[in-house]
């Protein structure tokens, strides 16, 4: 039934290359398609509470939206992407437990919690969100960047929507989200609501229906907004339904979030927007990125286990190595981020950055390499595949030099590691890691006599003395990229 509802609705465009998606609504790889009438992608991405610095953990999570949303342009798709900023209501439990977040940044920065310095607290720390997306190589010119407290009237117009319609209550704590009117609720990552209700805590408002009906407006006599319903904050939820309601439309097609989002924000979502509208589904696909653990253990600001992009670069790393040692796990894979496993994307991202850069311009880029990266791509993003496939490309004795650097280029485009982009940093630590370039004039007669002899070896593929040369090269401190128009050498310090 469902498949011969989306072949009525939806169209293979013949110019785009087929793209299959994992969709948590369903969990499976389903093939993405937009509606006939369409031309844009609507995405929308869960952005971050700006209460504080984002982690690597939180910034993954935009790496991965980053690279769906390269996949897609790619493809020949024209997206539209917007990251929330969540500057009020988020709790520090996902459901309506807990202490409000940005309150509690307040607190811990000394600031009376007026609306005004919650607004100004914010805005500190989304730019700061954006420029640690700007530093992993994320074009934020493309992103709409909404903040939650400026849609506060969108948000009250949905709740008195819901009310009106029969599915909200309240209380004299607030008003919530009759989760009973909704029969499809948990259907995302299929909940078991029953487990959920046996094993449900005591609850903080006895006056609730039911265990997951949920917050869409907090009552607080001394601060937040005036509404309909006295004084307070909209729930978190509602911020999300109501921003993209207001800028995206009433049904996208991707939404995406941190796999914690499942069971409770996202579910809750669907279940206020298409009461709302009475449209179904909210969004076709539902994306979401595993977590990062730090050392095996639980990357948490609450456990004071994070690592900050700002001291991953004061280590003396390159922040576009952190988005290749991103790229080396699939998204839906929890990944386990290590210093030494930084060490080791950081030597693989300048490796590339070095045959971009020594190697001359002017190669073509290889039709079947850049299928089987494509292909790797439109495979649910599967990075590591891609990155194995560029690897062994530029292993293949069959395929040019500058070939190679040209279809590294063509894959960047995906990888977003910005290889084609001036980089004085990534510059300096090619040159200490590999060294500078020496002409051959420079070099002492030692080193051009091996170097003779190893290229002698090369032409009469005698591979194994030319290996030896490398290393009698290597023991001086030398070392070498073959190039198309030969090799090229380098001098450690």
């Amino acid at each position: 039934m469902a498949s011969m509802w989306f072949s009525s609705l939806f169209r293979r465009v013949a110019k785009h290359p087929r793209i299959v998606l994992y969709n948590t609504l369903g969990k499976a790889k389903q093939e993405f398609i937009l509606p006939a009438h369409a031309r844009t992608v609507r995405m929308y991405n869960c952005g971050p509470t700006v209460y504080n610095v984002q982690h690597i953990g939180n910034l993954s999570a935009f790496v991965f939206a980053d690279i769906l949303r390269r996949t897609l342009e790619y493809s020949g798709y024209t997206v539209r992407q917007v990251i929330n900023i969540t500057d009020f209501g988020h709790l520090t439990s996902d459901a309506d437990q807990g202490e409000d977040k940005m309150m509690k940044g307040l607190k811990r920065e000394g600031l009376k919690p007026t609306l005004e310095n919650m607004k100004e607290m914010g805005r500190k720390y989304a730019e700061l969100f954006k420029k640690d997306l700007v530093a992993l190589n994320i074009d934020i010119e493309k992103v709409t960047f909404p903040f939650a407290s400026d849609y506060i009237p969108a948000q009250i117009a949905l709740i008195k929507t819901l009310e009106e319609k029969g599915y909200a209550y309240q209380t004299s704590s607030g008003v919530y989200f009759d989760t009973s009117r909704s029969p499809n609720y948990g259907e995302l990552g299929d909940i078991n609501l029953e487990g959920q209700r046996a094993g449900a805590r005591v609850e903080t408002d006895p006056e609730k229906r039911n265990p997951t009906d949920f917050i869409l407006w907090k009552s607080d006599a001394k601060h937040g907004w005036d509404s309909p319903w006295g004084k307070g904050f909209p729930g978190w939820h509602i911020e999300c339904s109501a921003m993209i309601s207001s800028i995206l439309g009433k049904q996208i097609d991707i939404h995406t979030g941190g796999i914690e989002h499942v069971a409770v924000h996202h579910n809750n979502e669907i279940a206020q927007s298409e009461a709302a509208t009475g449209k179904r589904p909210f969004s076709r696909f539902w994306m979401h990125r595993a977590h990062i653990q730090l050392e095996g253990g639980k990357m948490a600001k609450s456990e004071g286990n994070v690592v900050y992009l700002s001291e991953v670069i004061k280590r003396g790393y390159h922040p576009l190595a952190l988005r290749y040692l991103l790229l080396g796990a699939h998204y839906r894979t929890p990944a386990n981020f290590t210093w030494d496993a930084l060490d080791a994307a950081q030597t693989s991202f300048l490796r590339l950055r070095r045959i971009v850069d020594t190697e001359r311009e002017g190669g073509n880029v290889s039709p079947a390499w850049q299928k089987t990266i494509r292909d790797r791509f439109n495979d649910d993003l599967d990075t590591p595949g891609a990155l194995a496939a560029v690897w062994e490309m530029i292993k293949d004795a069959k395929i040019s030099r500058s070939d190679v650097r040209a279809t590294i280029l063509e894959a960047d485009k995906v990888f977003g590691l910005g290889l084609a982009l001036p980089d004085l940093l990534a510059q300096t630590l090619c040159q200490k890691m590999f060294g500078v370039p020496v002409e051959a004039e420079d070099m002492p007669e030692r080193v051009r006599t091996l170097l003779d002899a190893r290229e002698a070896a090369r032409k009469e593929k005698n591979w194994q003395h030319a290996d030896a040369m490398r290393g009698e090269l290597t023991k001086l401190g030398y070392s070498i990229e073959d190039t198309s128009s030969g090799p090229r050498v380098f001098k450690k310090d």
